[in-house]
């Protein structure tokens, strides 16, 4: 093992660094939160998710510069800890980051009574990842012509939720446990799927091909994430009708009447991970996908960004 520490009750949590298995390390940090979906777990009394969520939220970000994660801290902050509840906030971290790859490495638990209300809590994360200076992923190659991919999301992740409640238990007073169409499964259930982790998917994909940009579509959507990975010069033209857009998120669109740019810019639509690569690759990426059971969808393309252009066309 890489990691290691002085226990339960230590004062830090140490690391090795594989620095053999690298020509020009450089190391990457992330730091996220679950934002308002904790306002769903509080409601439910279903802690054993979020704290996947917080994992992927950072280390999603770690792989968009093609960094490989290496370890996960937490930070939880309640107003009097309650141990059990504790225990299945860690279990849910603990199998995020198995499933990242990555070593939780420590964590701190902070108790301020009068700060947080009686059984809420907040959630923050820290991730550092390791890459080659060579071989890191910062979107400066793409060019117009180039594929976009999109990588299908699991639901809201961890975005939106501020006004996925206001819709859906505010306006409509929906509970959650109600299940109203287009949903199969009890709202509660959609609001608290785990935000996917593509972590190693993306290690797969970078053994086989070049891949020129990742944008990890968290808050601002599709609209404000892609631009963040690409030349100032180009634009992204999507289309819309290559994929469908899930279930719940359909059905805020529906009940709060949203409009089309709200949608797009508030969340991630489907779509949890984009990724550019050259045209001519754009077909094996999408095989090699599907073999690693992922929903991946040829979303749009690259295109030359006028003076005054968003960086972002949906049709």
């Amino acid at each position: 093992m890489n990691a290691w520490s002085a226990g339960i009750g230590g004062f830090s949590g140490a690391y090795e660094i594989p620095l053999k298995k690298y020509k020009k390390p450089v190391l990457v940090a992330a730091t996220d939160g679950v934002g308002t979906k904790l306002k769903i777990a509080f409601m439910t009394g279903r802690l054993d998710s979020v704290g996947i969520d917080l994992v992927a939220m950072n280390v999603n970000d770690i792989i968009a510069c093609g960094a490989d994660p290496l370890f996960f801290l937490d930070y939880i902050a309640t107003s009097k800890l309650d141990p059990g509840e504790g225990a299945e906030i860690v279990k849910g971290i603990a199998k995020g980051c198995k499933e990242a790859g990555c070593a939780l490495l420590g964590g701190e638990t902070a108790e301020m009574p009068g700060f947080y209300r009686r059984n809420e809590f907040d959630l923050a994360g820290f991730a550092v990842g390791i890459v080659d200076r060579d071989e890191i992923i910062d979107g400066s190659d793409v060019r117009p012509g180039d594929a976009v991919v999109g990588l299908a999301s699991s639901g809201l992740h961890s975005n939106g939720y501020s006004l996925a409640r206001k819709v859906l238990l505010g306006k409509k007073r929906f509970k959650l446990g109600d299940s109203p169409g287009p949903l199969t499964r009890p709202l509660a259930d959609e609001l608290l799927e785990p935000t996917r982790i593509y972590v190693k998917t993306v290690r797969e994909l970078r053994k086989a091909f070049s891949i020129k940009a990742i944008a990890h579509i968290t808050g601002g959507g599709l609209l404000e994430n892609i631009p963040r990975v690409m030349p100032k010069k180009c634009a992204a033209l999507l289309d819309s009708s290559f994929w469908t857009l899930p279930p719940v998120m359909e059905l805020i669109r529906r009940e709060g009447r949203i409009d089309a740019q709200e949608m797009w810019r508030t969340f991630n639509c489907g779509i949890g991970l984009v990724i550019i690569v050259k045209s001519s690759d754009a077909g094996r990426v999408l095989k090699k996908l599907r073999l690693l059971k992922e929903k991946a969808y040829l979303i749009g393309e690259i295109v030359k960004r006028g003076k005054g252009d968003q960086g972002v066309f949906i049709r």
